[in-house]
């Protein structure tokens, strides 16, 4: 009797371990971001939509965060926000919330969050939010820079500070 190999073949699936990556590792980034700012466009007109871009601010050095602070401020942010909220890492010192209703009223949201990075137990940091509302007739890069013109004028104004975007002056 002779013994010959099966031609059913098993295909073994390695599943990555996720001891040793942190919460910002696992967050959609600024690719992600955009593509989900598209898909939410086309439903803006009937159920709105803001994107919040929450900027970190460091009282020392400047210096980058490290991974563990990172990672304790994403998922304390992660922890703040209702289910329908869409958490994403939008730069090195930056996180981007799209959240569904108007953006004056992310404004309420967006007080909160910056408490819960105060909160989250890293010394020194703090944050500041830029606020703009999805438009139909604003494309997803033209929403993510009125966001980000917001953030650096609230980075100019100092930590806690929320600046909504209105629209352009007359």
């Amino acid at each position: 009797m002779s013994i010959t190999s099966s031609p059913v073949t098993q295909e073994v699936t390695a599943q990555p371990d996720l001891r040793h990556v942190d919460a910002v590792t696992l967050l959609p980034g600024r690719t992600a971001l955009l593509g989900r700012l598209l898909e939410r466009t086309a439903t803006v007109d009937d159920s709105p939509a803001a994107l919040v871009l929450i900027g970190l601010l460091r009282r020392d050095t400047g210096w980058p965060l490290p991974g563990r602070s990172l990672d304790r401020i994403a998922s304390a942010l992660s922890a703040d926000l209702r289910g329908t909220d869409w958490l994403a890492w939008s730069g090195p010192t930056e996180f981007a919330v799209l959240l569904d209703g108007p953006a004056h009223d992310a404004e309420t949201a967006a007080h909160r969050l910056v408490h819960t990075v105060a909160g989250a137990g890293v010394e020194g940091v703090t944050a500041c939010v830029g606020i703009s509302g999805l438009a139909a007739d604003a494309s997803p890069d033209e929403v993510h820079r009125r966001a980000t013109y917001c953030l650096t004028a609230a980075r100019s104004l100092g930590a806690g500070r929320v600046v909504r975007y209105s629209g352009a002056r007359s």
